[in-house]
């Protein structure tokens, strides 16, 4: 569903990204891990068409996105969540997920109920009791979950979810981890950015990793976990006692 075909970014002298393939099935949780600076938002960043690339490509389910504006990228299946919360601080939760199912029923003449759609999809991420609260006055993690519940809105066939368990309490790391289950059961394809480790190993299937800016190894998590390049480059035995 999802393709990157030697993909490198440079800022200036500095190549953030250099020369990183790989694919994301539909169906599926697919991570993308590795330490700060490694290239995991740049390469979002790249996907979504918020930053070209300096060479490279990527493909969304057999199409070739290159040059194609990011509001393009959403119609043809593409949602995301940002490592920095991207929210309408001023609106509540319900109208800043009514927003995103108001615009996609505009351009998809879909016939969804955007009302009834909100209600659904805020019942799902776990905010009901909420709607009427504005987004600024949440906590990070719920706030994380609006992001989460606004992406779902535009029915996307793959969803980049940018560290969505950050600031969020056990409990709602597992209700996240169920639900991401569930999305991909349903054949959403997945991408997925986190440094909560257990998170990924938890619920991916396949496991890419970063390190200054080139992909050092990828696969299920029972390899990852026993990577060594892996284990040196990231969290050390941390990593390989994740389950």
């Amino acid at each position: 569903m999802l393709e990157l075909t030697e993909v490198t970014v440079r800022f200036g002298g500095n190549v953030a990204v250099d020369r990183v393939s790989f694919g994301a099935e539909a169906g599926r949780v697919t991570a993308l891990i590795g330490p700060n600076g490694a290239g995991k938002t740049t390469i979002f960043n790249v996907i979504s068409g918020l930053l070209p690339p300096t060479s490279g490509s990527v493909a969304l389910d057999g199409r070739d996105l290159s040059g194609m504006a990011p509001h393009r990228r959403a119609r043809l299946g593409l949602a995301r969540t940002f490592q920095r919360l991207e929210l309408f601080s001023a609106l509540t939760v319900r109208d800043n997920v009514l927003v995103a199912s108001e615009i996609y029923r505009g351009w998809s003449r879909a016939r969804v109920r955007p009302r009834s759609e909100v209600a659904r999809l805020l019942e799902r991420v776990g905010l009901s009791d909420r709607a009427d609260e504005r987004v600024d006055q949440l906590p990070t993690g719920q706030a994380r979950l609006v992001e989460l519940a606004r992406a779902l809105a535009t029915h996307p066939k793959v969803l980049l979810l940018d560290e969505p368990a950050s600031g969020l309490d056990d409990a709602e790391t597992d209700d996240v981890a169920r639900l991401l289950t569930e999305l991909a059961a349903e054949g959403i394809t997945v991408m997925l950015v986190e440094h909560d480790v257990h998170l990924v190993m938890r619920v991916s299937q396949i496991i890419h990793v970063l390190d200054f800016g080139r992909l050092i190894a990828g696969g299920p998590p029972e390899e990852i976990r026993e990577n060594k390049d892996v284990i040196e480059a990231y969290l050390g035995s941390e990593l390989s006692d994740a389950g």
